[in-house]
Formats: structure tokens, C-alpha cells, sequence
């Protein structure tokens, strides 16, 4: 094994749960404002996620008083406090990018149900 895979390997987290586009998910960042540390949560829908080594990166999109805001997170960075996946979402495609164009009801996502989770 190469040292590299070895440094990877060990910054790579474990606690993350498994999650994929169109889930619902809130996601507890660790802000650091000067001398004082809080948690904000950014709760929305994955639009994507990257995968890879360290390199792993996933979309969340929220509406916020009517404007669609977007965060790319870093999969394995230490900010991150936790991950909830709050509802799983039934999407035909990895990448779920059409929902930027999409308002109102036409912007929703069926959630799975219960028959497709016994899968």
C-alpha cells in the first residue's frame, strides 16, 4: 500500500450515514465566528454526490424566503458535526439538477414507501 492511501485512508470518516440524490437531509456545521464556535443545520435536498477517496463532496439546496441557496459540503471535513437523513427521496437519476428550474409543488420529490425500502 502506497503512504498516500495510507494518509487517506485515515482522514476518511466513518460516521457518515449513506445517503444519495433527492434524500432530505440536515447536515450540523461546525461555524467558528472569531473566538466562539456554534452548530448551524442546513436542511435541504441532495442535488449530488461526489464520491471519491478524501475528495468525496455532496450538493444540499434549500429554499430560503424564495431563493434557492446552495452549499457544497466536503464529505470527510472535520466541520461537519452530523449528518440526518430526515426522508428518503424516489429520483431516476444520480444528478438531480432540474430542480433549480422547477417552483412550488412542481419542485417536490416523492418520498419512497415502505414496500420499496424493504429492497
Amino acid at each position: 500500500m502506497n503512504i498516500l492511501q495510507k494518509i487517506e485512508r485515515e482522514q476518511i470518516r466513518m460516521d457518515i450515514p449513506s445517503f444519495k440524490a433527492g434524500d432530505t437531509v440536515k447536515v450540523h456545521v461546525r461555524i467558528i465566528e472569531g473566538e466562539k464556535e456554534r452548530i448551524q443545520v442546513f436542511q435541504g435536498t441532495v442535488l449530488r454526490v461526489k464520491r471519491g477517496a478524501t475528495n468525496s463532496t455532496f450538493v444540499v439546496r434549500k429554499i430560503s424566503d424564495g431563493i434557492g441557496v446552495e452549499r457544497v459540503f466536503p464529505l470527510n471535513s472535520p466541520y461537519l458535526e452530523r449528518i440526518e437523513v430526515i426522508s428518503e427521496g424516489k429520483v431516476r437519476q444520480g444528478r438531480i439538477f432540474y430542480l433549480r428550474k422547477l417552483k412550488g409543488k412542481a419542485a417536490r420529490i416523492k418520498t419512497k414507501a415502505y414496500w420499496d425500502k424493504k429492497k
